[in-house]
């Protein structure tokens, strides 16, 4: 029988096609390539810039525990939840006007301009001869942190593809949680520097981390990169790339004009939604990170070992969170992930709060608290903590995603990343005044209304999720636009 389609014909097909798909082939290459680049430019520096913050923000509670709160009296009624608790009014208040002038001023001066003033104001936290002077320095501390955050999500968010975001903002989140749990440690090593120059062990912590942060400050000037379209390390075609990609993704790849009605038209009910379950998420991380040393202090352990023991649940969390990231990009759903996360927090702090004794609160058996004892620990742990950490730290990277992934155009973009994360600002606030001195050493009211808001979460992500997917629906039925742009799905 012979072929319907003359040799040559079908030779010269074969061939176009074989130079098409080697075409393709070389494209995806070169795109992965440039990722790579991309990656190796932005990650390391946000990381260890976010991990600086994070660090300075918490190192407050490991002061605390090595001479802190005798020196200033922060044990007094409510002296330290209110030094704690102030850092986060600013915080709050200042995230969006911040995030609003990135674009305008560019990140390398806006963000290491901050890294320094914010440096300078730790460092002087070591030379505060009362609490009201730490709690004003601790208030400008929030300021110049304030936009630093949602700063960093809404650049990389410009950078990647929706199923691409999850996974970038884990890794660097987790450089700074690994970073920042491992300051425990570091911080009781310059505790032993107490008396040297007349100073306690508490202020060298301020003014070494103060000092580490400022010079770090001075290099991001010189290191930080810019949003794609104005980035000064990639060539004009890979620029295109990179712009394409996200063009033919969401179709928002280069900025657009902020107006008055479109500031107010940002503010919808799923932006709220987004922030109450970014509140609930850093009510249950920040009571770990500011809360975790002084609980295992309660649980019976010496300063030493608390601060040493402080370490682990944050590497777990950071594994535990590049894992889940990464099965959420690969599978494209994020509400499924952030559900099971959020579960295993709940699991994590009733362990802490009601198991019997420290060895399931903390993990493994508890021996003598030698350092020795506390390395074979380091080697046995079981749930408690490391599961609220994990799953609190999972949720929180999870719900910037799934934020960021079902919005379209930079100028809703900046504003509601700042929003959301400013609602972590009002989580940081709760969390410092639930796990207070009168509840030590078990804290059980803290971590009970942590629990709570692990349940509230859940509720806002099925009202969310059921609504997403009836709206995709409607879509496809319809051929509707969402988000003004015709194929665009909400991701579930």
């Amino acid at each position: 029988m012979e072929s319907a389609v003359p040799p040559s014909t079908a030779g010269g097909h074969d061939a176009e096609a074989s130079l098409l798909a080697d075409s393709r082939a070389r494209r995806t290459s070169l795109e992965r390539r440039i990722i790579r680049r991309v990656d190796w430019r932005l990650l390391p520096i946000l990381g260890v810039l976010y991990a600086l913050a994070l660090i300075d923000r918490t190192n407050i509670s490991i002061a605390r525990v090595v001479g802190l709160d005798e020196d200033l009296g922060l044990s007094i009624g409510s002296r330290f939840s209110i030094v704690v608790g102030i850092y986060f009014v600013p915080y709050t208040l200042f995230q969006l006007p911040s995030n609003l002038l990135l674009r305008k001023v560019g990140p390398r001066r806006l963000l290491s301009f901050c890294v320094v003033a914010w440096g300078a104001a730790q460092l002087a936290m070591g030379f505060v001869p009362n609490w009201q002077l730490l709690t004003f320095l601790r208030a400008l501390l929030g300021t110049l942190e304030a936009g630093f955050f949602p700063s960093l999500v809404y650049m990389i968010s410009t950078w990647y593809t929706r199923h691409e975001v999850q996974t970038r903002l884990a890794i660097f989140y987790v450089v700074a949680i690994v970073l920042g749990g491992f300051s425990a440690f570091f911080a009781y090593v310059l505790s032993l520097l107490s008396g040297i120059l007349g100073l306690a062990g508490w202020a060298w912590i301020f003014i070494v981390e103060g000092a580490l942060t400022i010079a770090f400050g001075i290099l991001a000037w010189f290191f930080l990169p810019g949003f794609p379209d104005r980035n000064g390390f990639l060539s004009v075609e890979e620029t295109l790339i990179v712009l394409d990609r996200v063009q033919a993704d969401r179709g928002d790849s280069l900025p657009d004009v902020l107006t008055w009605k479109k500031f107010v038209s940002a503010f919808d009910w799923r932006v709220g939604a987004y922030a109450t379950m970014f509140l609930c998420g850093t009510i249950s991380t920040y009571g770990v990170g500011f809360f975790v040393t002084l609980i295992l202090r309660g649980l019976g352990w010496s300063v030493s070992a608390s601060l040493l023991l402080s370490a682990p649940p944050f590497v777990f969390a950071g594994i535990s969170t590049v894992f889940f990231s990464r099965l959420s990009d690969r599978y494209r759903q994020r509400a499924p992930f952030i559900a099971f996360q959020c579960l295993a927090a709940i699991a994590g702090w009733t362990l802490t709060g009601f198991a019997p004794s420290g060895l399931w609160r903390y993990a493994g058996k508890r021996p003598q608290l030698s350092l020795s004892a506390c390395i074979i620990l380091l080697i046995s742990y079981r749930p408690g903590l490391f599961l609220s950490n994990a799953g609190s730290s999972g949720c929180v990277i999870g719900i910037l995603a799934y934020s960021s992934n079902n919005i379209v155009s930079h100028s809703k973009r900046a504003i509601v990343s700042s929003v959301v994360i400013s609602a972590g600002g009002v989580g940081g606030l709760v969390a410092s005044n639930i796990f207070t001195q009168a509840s030590a050493p078990r804290y059980l009211p803290g971590i009970i209304i942590t629990i709570i808001s692990q349940v509230v979460l859940l509720a806002v992500l099925g009202t969310t999720t059921v609504y997403f997917r009836h709206q995709n629906a409607r879509a496809v039925r319809e051929s509707a636009q969402l988000e003004g742009h015709r194929g665009f799905l909400y991701t579930l």
